[in-house]
Parts: structure tokens; sequence; C-alpha cells
């Protein structure tokens, strides 16, 4: 208990008895009331501030052990918070959490640690059994927490991605029915707007670079903008689209308050509450549309597939104009950057190895040949198709970096005491983070490199032939009941992408100098973008 109170207050006192001291040197040169109140006040604020670290130990000490500490050599752990602020302007998020965890030296269970910033107790975790409690188990001790919702209301409200408890089941109650299986499988939105990414993908000439993260970032906004509102923005028609730029800034700005923490009242808005605008007029304009229409007209709608949308079914639930507003521009967030990111980062897999397009070509080519359209049934007996995808995203699931806050004291399984196997306290309002990325890209939970099982950070489809990952070591559309319930419409969107493409082109070529990079924002996407070549059939 004694080294992490010295941790907590070491920093305050020195700060205290700097004051004293210098207060004591200019005694002579102010009234006697002011030295003492200034005194006093200071004595008040010190003591109030180690007292409730004291007690904050006692009750970590009473609820359980600790994590090792990243060690801190500046005042309020500031060095840690800037070493976390700079690797995420550098793209090198994953470098500060393999920094974090190799500060563990204990063998049995590195992968989680704690650390102090400016007063606050964090804890960062890539344990699979710690991340079952957070999602899992221990599900009613953790979630987003008032914090976070204050963070991110501007932009995503109190929709299904902030909130907690029964206002969170209630926006999970109202957005499942809409991603049933017979809404899922209408494939008709995704054929229209790949049609319109194919001449795209096949640039000026044939062979010609294109920079494919863009094109599959427009083209899953279109669809997502088709299926939701019954309206594109069409903005793989229009490159400069309003909506596109506005929806990309606001995401790019918020990443970055969330990450400042205390500093978060230091980044520039400006941009931000522009971008929120154009936004929120888009959106604005068709729930209006909605909800000029009359209950009995809604139920009409929702019962036909022609005309139905995202909105007019939950529209049919309420007419809360911000209840539509905050679900809907959650699910947007969700439909297209889950799909583009993934669709990206395989695209780039694929362009460096044309063994696995060739074994796609083939399965595709006895499925369903070149030119129909595949079914969902096809897309679900398409076995190596179905590898390929869990292999991607494997390697870069979608959210690398995740945080929960503890709704209670509680405790977190293991990874505290001398041999890293007791349970590590949690209390109430204390972050913790877990990494998915990090989980997925451990060595320790693969089996060892043979020849049907490729090095764990290799691209191999191949492996998920005979190979299941053990529970709760993959999980990259998180777990519990928080589990994202729209994967089978990503699945089914960027199954039929690759289909569709892979029956156009009979090569795709990389472009790329060097590795992407990870820039993670909200999801995992390429920093640098993907460039590749897509060879027609001759």
């Amino acid at each position: 208990m004694l080294r992490h109170l010295t941790e907590r207050t070491w920093a305050n006192t020195i700060v205290f008895f700097t004051f004293i001291i210098t207060l004591s040197c200019f005694s002579r040169y102010i009234s006697t009331f002011i030295f003492f109140g200034s005194y006093a006040t200071s004595l008040y604020f010190y003591l109030s501030l180690t007292s409730n670290a004291v007690s904050e130990e006692r009750k970590l000490d009473n609820l359980g052990k600790r994590a090792p500490s990243i060690p801190s050599y500046a005042p309020w752990g500031l060095d840690i918070l800037f070493r976390a602020l700079y690797a995420f302007t550098q793209w090198r998020n994953h470098e500060f959490w393999y920094y974090a965890f190799s500060q563990n030296k204990n063998a049995n269970n590195q992968w989680t640690v704690e650390a102090m910033t400016l007063g606050q107790r964090l804890t960062f975790t890539a344990d699979e059994e710690n991340i079952k409690a957070i999602l899992a188990t221990k599900f009613q001790d953790y979630g987003k927490g008032p914090q976070f919702r204050k963070e991110w209301k501007d932009f995503l409200g109190l929709s299904i991605f902030t909130t907690d408890g029964e206002m969170w089941h209630n926006s999970r109650m109202l957005l499942r029915p809409q991603f049933i299986k017979d809404r899922v499988s209408d494939l008709h939105t995704f054929e229209t707007h790949v049609q319109k990414l194919l001449p795209l993908l096949a640039g000026s000439h044939n062979g010609a670079t294109v920079r494919v993260d863009d094109l599959f970032y427009r083209f899953t906004l279109d669809a997502a903008t088709d299926f939701l509102f019954g309206g594109s923005v069409n903005s793989l028609e229009d490159s400069q689209a309003d909506f596109a730029e506005a929806f990309t800034e606001v995401q790019r700005t918020q990443a970055t308050i969330a990450r400042a923490g205390p500093l978060q009242h230091f980044v520039p808005k400006k941009s931000f509450y522009k971008a929120l605008d154009t936004l929120n007029a888009f959106v604005g304009r068709f729930i209006d549309q909605a909800l000029q229409l009359s209950p009995e007209e809604l139920e009409k709608t929702t019962k036909s597939d022609e005309g139905f949308t995202f909105l007019h079914a939950l529209a049919s639930y309420t007419r809360d104009r911000e209840v539509l507003r905050d679900q809907l521009v959650a699910t947007l967030l969700a439909g297209r950057d889950t799909t583009a990111v993934t669709l990206s980062w395989l695209f780039y897999e694929l362009s460096n190895h044309p063994e696995v397009v060739q074994k796609l070509q083939q399965e595709i080519t006895t499925s369903v040949g070149l030119n129909r359209e595949p079914t969902y049934d096809d897309l679900k007996n398409m076995r190596y198709l179905q590898h390929t995808l869990n292999e991607v995203l494997r390697l870069y699931p979608v959210v690398p970096y995740n945080v929960r806050v503890a709704l209670n004291d509680t405790t977190l399984p293991r990874g505290g005491g001398k041999d890293g196997t007791e349970p590590i306290a949690i209390t109430k309002d204390t972050p913790v983070g877990y990494s998915t990325l990090i989980l997925h890209r451990r060595e320790d939970i693969y089996p060892s490199p043979s020849a049907t099982f490729k090095h764990h950070l290799e691209f191999s489809p191949e492996r998920w032939e005979n190979w299941t990952p053990k529970s709760w070591t993959y999980i990259p559309f998180n777990g519990g009941p928080r589990i994202c319930i729209g994967q089978q419409f990503a699945l089914t969107e960027m199954a039929y992408t690759v289909v569709r493409i892979l029956q156009r082109f009979e090569r795709v070529e990389s472009r790329d100098e060097e590795f992407p990079m990870f820039r993670s924002d909200i999801v995992l996407q390429p920093a640098k973008g993907v460039k590749v070549a897509f060879v027609g059939r001759t």
C-alpha cells in the first residue's frame, strides 16, 4: 500500500511544500491574514487529497491485489499521458500498448498493467479472461460510464454505443429486429453500389493504380445511407460530397477528444461543430420525411420490401427525433466503417498474396460462376471465403482499442499479486482499457508454427481449416451482451463485395511501397492508404 500511496501523493507533496516555502519567503510582503489564509487553504486541499488517496488505497487493498504499474518519472504521470498521445498522433498506438505490457515482468501473466495519470488510476489489459469478465461474466459491473457519455454526446448522443443499463437495453431491443436474416440477406442494395464501385476500381486503364481504401469508404457510406435512409449520399459519384467529408472530420476530432482525457478542453473544435451541423442536417432531412408519415403508413411500409428503410422501421417504434437521430448516426458509424476498413485490409493482404486470390477465384467460379450474383446462401457456403474474412479480422480487428468504466467496486479475475494469478482490485469509476489488436496478436495463444499453421502474424486463411481459436481469444465483434448486432450484415456485405470484385478482376497487385501503418481514430484503418491495381480478365 505504501508504494502505491507514494505514487499518488508525491507530486502533491512536493507542490504543497514548495508553495509553503515560497509563501514563507514572501511573508514579510503580505498581510498576516493573507499568509495564514493561504496556508490554511493549501493545507486543507493537501490533506483532503492525501486523505482521499489513503481511503482509495485501503479500499483497493480490501478488494484484491494490484497489477504491475507502468513506471512514471514525471508529476501526476504526465509522461505516460504524453507518451500515449504522441503514439496516437504518430499512428503508433500499438507501440504504446506493447511498451505498457513490457513493464510487467511477471512471466505468468504479462497482459495486464495499471498506471496513475493526473490522480486517476487506469488499467490496461489484453488478457482474455479479464476481457471476458468485462464483456460477459461481470457485465453488470462494467459499462460506458457518465464520462464517456459526456465526451461522445454531441456525436453519438444517447445511442446504443454510449449508454448503459435499461437505456442501453432499450436501444438494443429497438435496433435488433432490423438485422434479422430476411433483411440482411436482401442483397439488392449492395449490388446497386457495387456496380458503381467496379468501374472506379478499374481505374483509367487496365492495371491502373487506385487508392482502394478511399473507394471502399465511399462505397460503404453510399450503401449504408441507402439502407438506413432510403437515399444514398452518392459519394462514389461525387468524391467531394459534403456529408462524407463532414463525417470523417467529426470522427477525427472525436477520437482526439476521447484520448486527450483532462486535456480535451484544449482540442480545437471549430471544424468539429461545423461538420456536426452538416451531419445533423443530412440526417434530419430524412427524419422529417419519415415523421410526416402516419403510423399506419409506416406500418404498411415496413411490411413491404419496396420502400423499406431502417429509418422507417425505427420510426414505427418511436417518433422521438432525438432517439432516431442518435441511433441512426451510431448505426451509420458502425455500418460504414466496419466494412470499409476490413475490405481495405483484406485487399492489402490479397495484393500481397496472389495464391489466396487464386483459391478465392476457384471457389467463386465453382459456386456461382463469373457472372451470376451470389445469394446469401451462396456466400455462407463458400468456406474459403469465410476463412479469408476470419483471417483478416484476426489480424486487423475493427475496433483495436476499447474502454469500459467500473460501475461498482469490483475485480478483474487475474493479473494481480506476485505471481499474476490473483484478482485485481477495481474501484468504481476506474477506466479499464482493453485491446483486441494486442490480444489477437499474442504469440502465446497460438500453436507453434508448422507446415499446416503459419506464424501467427502471417496472413493465412488456411489456418482456419483445422484450427479453432481458444475461447475469448478471437473477438473481432466484441462479445457478451454487447456483441455487435450488425456483424452478419457486415460479413454479408464484405463477402458479397469480394465475390463481385473477383468475378470482374483476375488479379490484384500491390502498389504499396511500405506497410500502411495503423491509424486508430475509432476503427483500425490503414494510415497511409492502400494502393493496388486490379487487372481485368482477358
